[in-house]
């Protein structure tokens, strides 16, 4: 009996040693843990740990264990979890700003898409999407996107006519698609694989993770890297939690977030690299039945000019000088 009192006696005192976490944060996503935004958000939660010593423990919940994307701004609202990561066009529903990062070939490259992003266009977004209610923290990568068809290979402005394309709800997208003869279809991401291979749509648009990590490639015969348009999320923090949390331990969360931000870049920068090997490999070896395709500079200006009237319809919508500025950026 005197012995276990001791080992209960010793177990509480090592927890008092060690301290119980004083804070709780929940982050809710919904991709594997294996991707770059899950491991840089489970980074997020290891250095927020170590740089509060204890005081504040993240917990990380991936593959919509708590909530979809198009469920999550509410959640955060109500407090019922912390941080998210959800995809930028889930914000133009509150945000129709957001929409400017639709605009096909808007950014020239990655270095330009992190001059707007994070600079003054960039801080002008999170600013709108604050005015909501949230805290807007930092942008993070899922890749450039790239055509991809199993009708006919879209190197050319002119190949996308007639094609009908799988688009997200989008009016830009829609009005991208329209302005090369396309058709889109609204359809969840959920159903492209289906559709894909019953012919019910013949082309599509994703960043290398999506396309590969979906198995695209086994139901289209192309895939063309033209990088006209990019994918982001943005990492927003319950306004709720936010006003009430400590402020000395504010500025070692927020360190910790960009310190994940840098990581999730690389780590979606390296999985790019990966995968696209992977996607050679099975071109390789598919007997001519998938091609990557690169387009030239001439083909890229040609694209370009058929795309860029889509901008003046959104100018009401996104701002004409947001998008001015953004073209702009250095």
């Amino acid at each position: 009996m005197k012995v276990f009192l001791k080992i209960l006696l010793g177990m509480a005192v090592a927890t008092t040693m060690s301290g119980a976490a004083e804070y709780t944060i929940k982050v809710s996503h919904v991709v594997n843990a294996n991707t770059p935004k899950g491991k840089a958000a489970d980074f997020f939660a290891k250095r927020v740990e170590e740089l509060t010593k204890g005081k504040v423990k993240v917990e990380v919940f991936p593959s919509a264990q708590l909530y979809k994307d198009e469920d999550v701004l509410r959640a955060l609202q109500m407090g019922n979890a912390q941080i998210a990561m959800p995809s930028l066009s889930v914000f133009t529903r509150i945000t129709p700003e957001m929409q400017l990062f639709d605009l096909p070939f808007i950014f020239k490259n990655k270095e330009h898409l992190y001059k707007v992003i994070d600079g003054n266009v960039g801080n002008k977004l999170k600013q709108k999407v604050e005015n909501k209610g949230f805290i807007a923290m930092e942008y993070w990568d899922a890749g450039f996107k790239n055509f991809s068809s199993s009708k006919r290979a879209i190197v050319e402005p002119v190949d996308a006519k007639g094609q009908k394309f799988r688009s997200m709800s989008s009016k830009v997208l829609e009005a991208q698609f329209k302005a090369v003869g396309g058709n889109p279809q609204i359809l969840p991401f959920s159903e492209v694989y289906s559709a894909l291979q019953q012919g019910v749509i013949d082309a599509a648009e994703n960043p290398y993770a999506n396309f590969y990590n979906s198995k695209f490639h086994e139901v289209q015969s192309s895939y063309t890297l033209s990088n006209h348009g990019y994918l982001g999320y943005l990492v927003i923090m319950s306004k709720k939690f936010w006003d009430k949390f400590p402020d000395d331990l504010k500025p070692l969360v927020t360190q910790a977030m960009r310190e994940a931000t840098i990581y999730e870049r690389e780590e979606a920068a390296k999985d790019d690299e990966r995968i696209f090997q992977l996607l050679k490999e099975y071109e390789a070896n598919s007997k001519g039945k998938f091609k990557i395709y690169t387009l030239t500079d001439e083909q890229k200006s040609s694209w370009i000019k058929v795309m860029q009237p889509v901008y003046p319809q959104f100018y009401n919508v996104i701002g004409e000088d947001l998008i001015k500025e953004a073209i702009a950026a250095e």
